[in-house]
């Protein structure tokens, strides 16, 4: 009894703070939109808890999450630090398309056969595909984080970079609890505030996210059935078509019209094949009208692949071509195929991530629109990379290179 009453006082205590947040004046209301420190965290706090209240989330859960919470200025830095994308196509796929990682996702989708088969029926999306991302973002659910979530998003909500993006998450984060999924304790994850054994921001959680098990609760931390449905549900909303391929090894001539390599042209196969494009292992390509980008992660001295439409599902999840590209081919590895070929045995240049920060400025002095110039080469530095090239009388393929960089310099 003495516990019980414990209890209804604590409820009773966070239901009171909650609601003193309606009564703060409309002066707090005129915060800054944003800030680059603490400054001003409580004030703008108190009054996305009233929002919240408004959009109707209850007092009690929004005084259970959001009470106490201060910025987090290591969570910040964090997010203005990120490198691990700067990295080429050889050195991420070395280390995340590891062994363990292929053994482990084909033993598990076979220990679980009932269970991907049920998902690939109701969703549409294989097994391979799935155990590909589980394993890349959480290791099979093995490391999902564990930081505060809410402290986190909270602290990206407040900062200037991405804050109408964090404070969505902060919003959904607050109905997932209301919704009795998770606990504000059990809102633990990465410092970015994802959530689960595939590592889902809280808006496409509340989205997307599946009772797969029937217990009353979508709970992608500890139910692995919930996590797997979700994600086969997430990844048919991007467009998957059931059925058909998403990334297959080939072999492209020397004599390829190298500006037609790029995720945005796709041509029919029976085209691709016509430039002398083959399987993998020389075989013909089907003369069928299936869509595809011929896609060259190292430029046309490394591996060469056809890029699908389910391959845009990869780039949807995560816009890095360096993931996307590494998730896919994992999945391919999973589902059978063999490790790829590494290219045509020269040494593959590789810019640092310095030199791509330069070459972007002198992209973008050029006229081009490279976006942020932060050393990674997305798709609208490798779309400038290959106008610069067709101008120079380069192979157009989009890779970015000592050679196009020093033409540049050059003033060519």
């Amino acid at each position: 009894m003495r516990t019980k009453l414990m209890n209804r006082n604590r409820l009773a205590s966070l239901i009171a703070a909650a609601a003193m947040t309606i009564a703060v004046p409309a002066a707090a209301l005129a915060q800054a939109a944003c800030g680059n420190n603490g400054n001003g965290f409580d004030q703008w706090l108190a009054g996305f808890k009233q929002q919240a209240i408004a959009q109707g989330v209850s007092a009690r859960t929004v005084a259970a999450a959001l009470n106490g919470i201060t910025y987090a200025p290591d969570i910040v830095g964090t997010d203005r630090g990120q490198k691990v994308f700067g990295q080429s196509f050889f050195q991420f796929s070395d280390r995340m398309v590891a062994n363990y990682r292929i053994q482990q996702g084909r033993a598990l989708i076979q220990k679980n056969q009932a269970l991907f088969d049920h998902i690939e029926q109701q969703y549409g999306v294989p097994g391979a595909v799935l155990v590909a991302f589980w394993g890349l973002e959480t290791d099979f659910g093995a490391f999902m984080g564990d930081k505060p979530s809410l402290r986190s998003i909270a602290s990206l909500a407040w900062d200037c970079r991405r804050a109408d993006v964090f404070r969505t998450q902060l919003m959904s984060a607050l109905k997932i609890i209301d919704r009795g999924d998770l606990t504000p304790q059990t809102m633990r994850g990465p410092w970015a505030g994802e959530l689960g054994q595939f590592q889902f921001l809280p808006d496409h959680y509340w989205n997307y996210g599946v009772d797969f098990d029937g217990d009353g609760r979508v709970d992608l931390i500890r139910s692995t059935p919930d996590a797997l449905a979700s994600a086969a549900n997430y990844i048919k909303a991007l467009g998957w078509r059931r059925g058909q391929p998403w990334l297959e090894e080939v072999r492209v001539p020397s004599n390829l019209p190298w500006e037609q390599t790029d995720l945005a042209t796709k041509l029919p196969r029976s085209q691709w094949a016509r430039f002398g494009v083959t399987r993998a292992n020389g075989a013909p390509l089907p003369a069928d009208s299936l869509p595809a980008s011929v896609l060259l992660p190292m430029g046309r001295l490394g591996p060469a692949f056809l890029a699908y439409p389910n391959f845009d599902v990869f780039t949807e999840w995560n816009n890095s071509l360096t993931y996307a590209t590494s998730a896919a081919y994992l999945a391919t590895r999973v589902d059978g195929a063999p490790a790829y070929n590494r290219g045509q045995g020269k040494a593959i240049p590789v810019l640092s991530q310095a030199q791509v920060v330069e070459l972007q400025r002198l992209l973008n002095a050029r006229g081009h629109h490279v976006g942020r110039v932060d050393g990674i080469a997305g798709a609208a530095t490798r779309q400038a990379v290959r106008v610069e090239q067709q101008r120079l009388g380069l192979p157009a393929d989009s890779y970015p290179t000592p050679e196009l960089l020093a033409a540049l310099k050059a003033g060519r």
